[in-house]
């Protein structure tokens, strides 16, 4: 650990403060970062389009934007959809493709395909998110925007599914994976989602 004088003078006393303790730990931090400024880089894909695969990476990309990283959220596939103006609509929970999904009874998998049970078992969803103050995917898009969060849309999935720049929320850019590889390259986390 760097110290100065006075702090080495101090410690030997034993009269390091709280706030002697904070400005050290501040400045190590700060040091870091210099020395490696990916350390301040996230970098994450968003590939899956469910509503509950659309929550980690807005409240991973948001959590580190508030802890002063430099993050970046590349879209790709069905990701695409948690970015879609109409995400509300396309954001919903297959309780036969999620058979670790909490139900409040069991439920037998005949049971949980029959039709009317995707709108259900995403309505229980939000309900238990609203019921925990948990953010919807609309807030959490709201405050990675906010925080300065780049929000990026794979051009190439665009293409393939047929949409174009208007079909996306305010806010986002649009690039292809060489262009995300440039950020995620330099980035200290990254992560697939």
């Amino acid at each position: 650990m760097r110290q100065d004088a006075d702090t080495a003078t101090e410690r030997v006393e034993g009269k390091l403060t709280e706030d002697d303790v904070r400005r050290i730990v501040r400045e190590e931090v700060e040091h870091a970062f210099k020395r490696d400024p990916a350390a301040r880089r996230a970098s994450i894909i968003a590939s899956k389009g469910t509503l509950d695969w659309a929550y980690p990476p807005l409240i991973l990309a948001t959590t580190a934007a508030a802890a002063g990283m430099d993050t970046a959220v590349f879209f790709t596939f069905y990701g695409l959809s948690i970015i879609h103006k109409d995400f509300a609509k396309k954001l919903k929970v297959d309780p036969v493709g999620n058979p670790a999904m909490p139900m409040p009874m069991p439920i037998p998998d005949i049971v949980s395909s029959l039709p009317g049970m995707v709108p259900l078992a995403s309505r229980m969803m939000r309900s238990r998110f609203a019921t925990h103050n948990v953010a919807t995917i609309g807030e959490l898009l709201d405050a990675a925007r906010d925080i300065g969060v780049r929000l990026i849309a794979c051009r190439m999935t665009m293409e393939v599914f047929g949409y174009d720049e208007a079909d996306f929320i305010d806010g986002v850019e649009f690039g292809g994976a060489a262009a995300f590889m440039s950020q995620a390259r330099r980035s200290h986390v990254t992560m697939f989602i």
